[in-house]
């Protein structure tokens, strides 16, 4: 393969990072491994260069990137310097990952994700957190964990990753982080958090505070526990007060494809979102219903992700949508091909998702032109996806949508 160069890998290198995409018969791999230049997966990078600082890792199988930033907006705009790993754009950050000789946090995204082809452990196990946060636990990566037991062993691995001393914080209102949590025998504080108390008024979230009320940009129950569960943290850090991290939450934006706005009118909003798992469609459905109760929601999403196209997991999408009054199902069967999937059909999805009033497409134009052609007056529309939909331009067809007449 003409884009790997082993010839550029000599003895002058003091090490070299092994990205998760690359294969174990990598050539510059295989140079390095027979020159014993010390390799190194990411996240191992990653602790090599914070074993002097408090390791702040979030793991869940949803929310660990919103409440990753959160905490890094948090503390950035208090003034108090931290690393990060992320692993999504943000509002007003250039780049994803930052490293330094003086900050005294690093905030890290712990993916449950394996590190490399040649070490198979899940990333936020190598971290060796301080402070350690689980937000929930729904089966996800079925090619790499067949099953929901072997899934959930990894957080209970993780638990037992945390330092000696360190701390900690879960939500409480999920029943298997519990379970775990209550089991782990380790000497580590235990801190739990639940919803944090919100309303909304004229289609915004406000948080209830002592003061009265916090006006936010992010909207949705899943997002006040996320930012319970962001507080917690930081009232770990002895920097940072209550007052100062809901003065920061005033000017939280979110990150890139979580409910993000593409374009609106008086009574049509369109959104983008990362949702492609069953627990996280029915949390954000849940939450542009809640948001905009008065209006027709109509929520599209993409069978994109290895485990969304797995036949043998295609069932944990049952009700995941009902609470949408128009349903589409996307996916393209080219992609099975590619990933050596088994053939689904668009019957095995319609059945898995286990609603009438739901419809599947392998055909991308004829779904849209469908859409296109909706009333779209009082109707809000949701994209969900961890791809994205064969290449589409999501903001002309939201600009589209918002200009019918």
């Amino acid at each position: 393969d003409d884009k790997w160069h082993p010839e550029k890998i000599t003895k002058k290198l003091d090490a070299i990072i092994l990205g998760i995409n690359a294969t174990a018969d990598n050539p510059e791999l295989l140079k390095a491994i027979e020159l014993g230049i010390r390799v190194f997966s990411y996240p191992e990078f990653i602790l090599e260069q914070s074993i002097d600082k408090i390791r702040i890792v979030i793991g869940g199988s949803h929310g660990k990137t919103t409440i990753t930033s959160m905490i890094i907006h948090a503390l950035q705009y208090n003034n108090i310097e931290t690393d990060f790993l992320v692993g999504a754009q943000l509002e007003d950050f250039e780049n994803m990952v930052r490293l330094s000789d003086t900050a005294k946090y690093i905030v890290i995204e712990g993916d449950e994700y394996l590190a490399s082809a040649i070490d198979p452990r899940p990333k936020f196990h190598i971290y060796k957190a301080n402070i350690g946060l689980i937000s929930g636990i729904a089966w996800d990566h079925v090619n790499i964990f067949p099953s929901f037991y072997i899934y959930i062993d990894q957080f209970r691995k993780f638990i037992h990753t945390i330092e000696p001393d360190g701390t900690l914080v879960y939500c409480e209102n999920d029943i298997m982080v519990k379970r775990l949590v209550d089991e782990c025998s380790s000497e580590i504080t235990k801190v739990p958090y639940t919803t944090h108390p919100f309303e909304i008024f004229e289609n915004r979230n406000f948080l209830k505070v002592d003061s009265g009320r916090i006006p936010l940009y992010v909207f949705g129950e899943h997002n006040m526990q996320n930012i319970a569960g962001a507080k917690e943290v930081c009232m770990l850090i002895e920097e940072m007060s209550d007052e100062k991290f809901y003065n920061a939450m005033l000017t939280y934006k979110g990150t890139s494809k979580r409910l993000q706005l593409l374009s609106k009118t008086e009574t049509v909003n369109v959104y983008l979102d990362y949702a492609h798992s069953p627990s996280k469609l029915t949390a954000t459905i849940k939450a542009v219903r809640q948001q905009f109760p008065q209006r027709h929601l109509v929520a599209c999403m993409e069978l994109y992700s290895s485990s969304s196209l797995n036949e043998n997991f295609l069932d944990q999408y049952n009700g995941s949508m009902d609470l949408a009054d128009e349903r589409y199902v996307y996916y393209n069967p080219k992609l099975l091909k590619l990933r050596g999937l088994n053939e689904i059909t668009t019957e095995q999805v319609f059945n898995a998702f286990g609603n009438n009033n739901l419809k599947v497409f392998t055909d991308l134009e004829e779904m849209l032109e469908e859409i296109l052609s909706l009333q779209w007056s009082n109707r809000n529309l949701l994209f969900m996806t961890s791809g994205n939909f064969s290449g589409i331009n999501f903001h002309e067809i939201a600009d589209k949508i918002t200009n019918i007449k």
